[in-house]
């Protein structure tokens, strides 16, 4: 009985030299969705991205921008997912690329950003429709796999009612008086 004491005793001791494994990448703790963020999915239009940003801040919710927050050593797609923990996301179609089929260079036409177009798609699976809203600004080419989807024009007046609307039908506790 001693022995087998004596050899427990040396695991036990032996234990405490390896070192413990750390949590693989997918197993990262997620921060919980908060109520009130709304992700803003945006191009190079600084003026749209802030402009957006200060509306829904004025709506009383937080504006989350990828770019603003730390990147603590993650790739951009951890830190894309890490804060993708959403009530919803509003997506910025601006047009800061050009676009057009290798069969027709002549077709050239204004479009958003791919990872703009690559995060709509994967907020619409993530989220749903009904917690995405789109704003595009201009005569741009909107993706094609999402036709039938509307989309409010970000040109002049009239968009942030209509994008306090939106954020109140997804669920959102947003007094529409403070979109006025």
């Amino acid at each position: 009985m001693r022995a087998y004491l004596t050899k427990l005793e040396s695991l036990r001791d032996r234990l405490e030299l390896i070192p413990e494994p750390t949590a693989p990448v997918s197993e990262r703790p997620r921060p919980r969705t908060l109520l009130a963020d709304v992700f803003i999915v945006h191009g190079h239009d600084e003026s749209a991205k802030q402009s957006v940003a200060r509306f829904i801040e004025r709506l009383g919710l937080r504006a989350v921008i990828l770019h603003e927050q730390p990147n603590v050593g993650r790739t951009i797609i951890e830190k894309f997912e890490d804060h993708a923990e959403v009530a919803c996301a509003v997506v910025l179609l601006t047009p800061d690329d050009v676009g057009f089929s290798c069969d027709d260079p002549a077709a050239q036409r204004p479009r958003a950003r791919q990872n703009v177009v690559f995060e709509f798609g994967l907020f619409i699976g993530k989220l749903g429709r009904n917690r995405v809203c789109a704003l595009h600004k201009g005569d741009l080419e909107l993706p094609s796999d999402l036709g039938g989807v509307l989309y409010i024009p970000f040109d002049g007046d009239g968009w942030e009612m209509h994008l306090a609307k939106e954020l109140k039908a997804a669920g959102l506790d947003v007094d529409l008086d403070r979109a006025l």
